[in-house]
C-alpha cells in the first residue's frame, strides 16, 4: 500500500530547493500562495521533511519534478520477490479485485450507462448491485482508472475516451472493510486528503461540510465499496452522517459530486435491513446489474492468454463458466498453468472444476438484466 506521507531523498534536496526559482517563484511564500498550501508544508517539502502524499505529488508537478524520482525510498527489509520472467503480472486474476484496466474485460453496457451519468452536469448517483464475487469491486476500480491510464498500459483499441475532460475528475475509492474508513473522523479525513483540501481540527461533520461546500468546484466521484459493512458494523456512520452526504451532493456542491456504490442488494432494502432510514439511499436513480459477460467479451478474456488455447478448450471454458468473469479467470488460469508446465492432458479440467466449486452460487440463477 502507498505510504500516506513522502519526503525528498537526501541526494535530491539541493535540486528541489532550486526548483522554485527556476520555475519563476520569487520566494517560498509565493509558491505556497500559488499552490494553496501553507508555507510550513512548502518548507518541509523543500528541506526533505515528510509531507502528505497528495501534497508531495502536487508540489512535484508544480515544480516540474518527477515525484517517483525524487521521493525517498525505504530500504528493502526483505529480499525482493522473484518477478515473472516477462516482467508482467499474471494475465488471469482470481483472488483480488482487478485494478489494472488492461486485465478487465467486458461490462461495456454498464460502463456506457455509468459514464453517461457522470459526464454531464449535474453528476448523477448510481448503484452497482450484484452477487458476491460477481466483479462489483473490479468495476469500481475500472471506472476510477480507465480514463487516465496511459495507453501503453492498455490493450490495443481499449476504449478510454468515456469522459470529455477526464483530467478534471477526482475519483475517491472508499473500501468500508478498511478499519480506517469505519470511524466518522477517519473517513472524513480520507475524503478531504483525497480532495487535497485542508483537514480541520477537529474533523467533525460540520467542519467537513463547510470545507467541501466552499472548495469543491470540479467533478468528483466517491466510489463506496462494501457499504453493507458500513451500515452493519459502524455505529458512527449513522443516519445523520448519511443525510449530510446526501445534502452535500444534492444542495451544496453545484452538481459536482456523485456517489457510486456497490452492494449485493438494493440500497433501500439494505438500509432498511440494517435499521437505517436515511434518504441518502433513495438518491441512486440508476442501477447496474453486472451479470455474465457476453460471449464476445468472454472470448476476448480467454484470448488474452500468453499461450493460445485450442478451440476445444475455449468452448469447454465457455460452457463450464457460463461466462461469469471469475469462473472464466479460474479456468483460464488452470489451463495456462497446465500449458506452462508442458503438460498436454485434460487433468487441468478436473482441477478447474474443483477450484470453481466454491463459487457455484454464481450459476444458481441469473440476476435480472
Amino acid at each position: 500500500m502507498m505510504a500516506r506521507s513522502l519526503r525528498v531523498a537526501p541526494e535530491y534536496i539541493e535540486k528541489v530547493k532550486s526548483a522554485p526559482q527556476l520555475n519563476g517563484y520569487r520566494s517560498q511564500q509565493s509558491l505556497a500562495t500559488d499552490i494553496g498550501f501553507s508555507l510550513s508544508t512548502v518548507k518541509s517539502f523543500l528541506t526533505g521533511k515528510p509531507v502528505d502524499y497528495l501534497n508531495f505529488l502536487e508540489l512535484s508537478k508544480k515544480l516540474g519534478l518527477e515525484w517517483q524520482d525524487i521521493a525517498y525510498k525505504e530500504p528493502e527489509t526483505q529480499p525482493p520477490k522473484p518477478q515473472p520472467t516477462n516482467g508482467e503480472a499474471s494475465p488471469f486474476i482470481t483472488g483480488a479485485p482487478i485494478t489494472q484496466p488492461r486485465y478487465f474485460f467486458g461490462r461495456e453496457k454498464e460502463l456506457k450507462r455509468l459514464f453517461n451519468l457522470l459526464k454531464r452536469h449535474p453528476l448523477q448517483n448510481s448503484a452497482i448491485i450484484g452477487k458476491k464475487r460477481s466483479g462489483k469491486t473490479s468495476l469500481l476500480h475500472y471506472l476510477k482508472n480507465i480514463t487516465t491510464t496511459p495507453v501503453e498500459q492498455l490493450r490495443p483499441a481499449q476504449k478510454t475516451d468515456w469522459l470529455a475532460h477526464a483530467e478534471n475528475y477526482c475519483w475517491i475509492f472508499v473500501d468500508l472493510q478498511d478499519a480506517r474508513m469505519q470511524s466518522r473522523e477517519g473517513l472524513l479525513k480520507y475524503i478531504l486528503e483525497s480532495l487535497k483540501m485542508q483537514v480541520p481540527t477537529p474533523c467533525d461533520l460540520d467542519r467537513f461540510m463547510n470545507v467541501v461546500s466552499d472548495n469543491l468546484h470540479s467533478p468528483t466521484v466517491i466510489l463506496l465499496d462494501e457499504i453493507g459493512v458500513g451500515l452493519q458494523r459502524c455505529p458512527e456512520l449513522d443516519d445523520g452522517f448519511w443525510e449530510s452526504l446526501r445534502s452535500l451532493a444534492t444542495n451544496h456542491t453545484g452538481g459536482n459530486l456523485a456517489f457510486v456504490l456497490a452492494t449485493p442488494e438494493s440500497p433501500i432494502e439494505m438500509a432498511r435491513n440494517t435499521g437505517h432510514s436515511s434518504p441518502f439511499f433513495n438518491i441512486f436513480g440508476y442501477t447496474a446489474y453486472p451479470g455474465v459477460l457476453t460471449e464476445i467479451e468472454a472470448r476476448g478474456l480467454i484470448a488474452s492468454s500468453p499461450i493460445p488455447f485450442t478451440d476445444e478448450d475455449v468452448e469447454w471454458i465457455l460452457t463450464q463458466s457460463c461466462c461469469w468473469p471469475l469462473l472464466l479467470q479460474i479456468l483460464c488460469r488452470e489451463r495456462l498453468f497446465n500449458l506452462e508446465e508442458g503438460e498436454n492432458n485434460d487433468n487441468w479440467r478436473e482441477e478447474g472444476l474443483r477450484q470453481i466449486k466454491s463459487f457455484t452460487h454464481l450459476l444458481d440463477s441469473e440476476l435480472a438484466e
